[in-house]
């Protein structure tokens, strides 16, 4: 059975609008290049309550949950503490991640001609980005070393990945993720939207079309998506079937005979 993947984004910078989300973009691009969806999406600012309650919820839904930011050893980073929190876990410096955070401090030092002094302050704060929940695993990061960690949550497909905010490092872990646990559930061609642009009809008007569809194939969704001032067609709905490719080339077939027997007008196809 195919998990249900979502995403959890967090971080003041993002809901104040200092800086704009990329991470559901790019989730969204990196499951569908492998045949998969997301299911849904939580935003929460760094509020510790908040972060720990949203991840209990999404804990427990059995889901695989892809958790972008807060993992730092900075103040405002909470991630890594509310996940503890929320699964009732302590924390506890990882080994691995000790290993890998160390050599990445011992190349940094020899990158400027520094000896690396383990002893040094800043260097045994810097360990505490390696402090996950007790029996996390490592999530790799290829850009730096600096680990991201992983937790099996509730059911059996169940699992939370706690990635960092900055994309050069987090995109990648995901897709190392994805390909190392999920690829089973590859299903590259299997599901596809196919949908058209609709001038001169309204909403209300192309309803009955809809739940006729979704009635007679009921294994496709339908969807409508209006716009009033798009730069290429105006004022349009396009209107649109998704599923597996069988089943969307069945019905897509028949939702653009019934447009062919309404007073519309019929513009271009779209295959996603």
């Amino acid at each position: 059975m195919t998990p249900t993947f979502a995403a959890l984004i967090v971080g003041d910078e993002i809901l104040s609008g200092k800086r704009a989300d990329k991470h559901l973009s790019q989730l969204i691009a990196l499951l569908a290049a492998r045949g998969l969806s997301l299911a849904y999406a939580n935003y929460v600012s760094d509020d510790a309550d908040r972060i720990t309650a949203t991840i209990a919820s999404m804990a427990a839904s059995g889901d695989v949950v892809f958790s972008f930011g807060g993992i730092g050893a900075t103040p405002d980073d909470r991630t890594r503490q509310c996940a503890a929190a929320a699964l009732g876990r302590e924390l506890v410096l990882h080994p691995q991640a000790k290993e890998l955070i160390t050599l990445r401090m011992v190349e940094t030092a020899a990158e400027k001609g520094e000896v690396f002094d383990g002893d040094n302050p800043d260097n045994i704060h810097r360990l505490n980005m390696g402090v996950f929940p007790v029996d996390a695993d490592i999530v790799p990061n290829s850009y730096n070393r600096i680990p991201g960690f992983s937790v099996h949550t509730s059911g059996d497909c169940g699992a939370m990945y706690f990635v960092p905010g900055f994309p050069i490092m987090a995109w990648p872990m995901v897709e190392w993720v994805l390909d190392t646990h999920y690829s089973q559930h590859f299903a590259l061609g299997s599901l596809q939207e196919r949908s058209l642009v609709v001038y001169g009809a309204m909403e209300a008007s192309l309803t009955p079309l809809m739940l006729q569809l979704e009635r007679e194939h009921p294994a496709i969704k339908v969807f409508s998506l209006p716009s009033v001032d798009h730069p290429q067609h105006g004022r349009h709905v396009e209107l649109g079937v998704k599923g597996p490719t069988a089943a969307v080339q069945l019905a897509f077939d028949g939702m653009k005979s019934a447009l062919g027997a309404m007073a519309v007008k019929i513009g271009p196809e779209l295959v996603r």
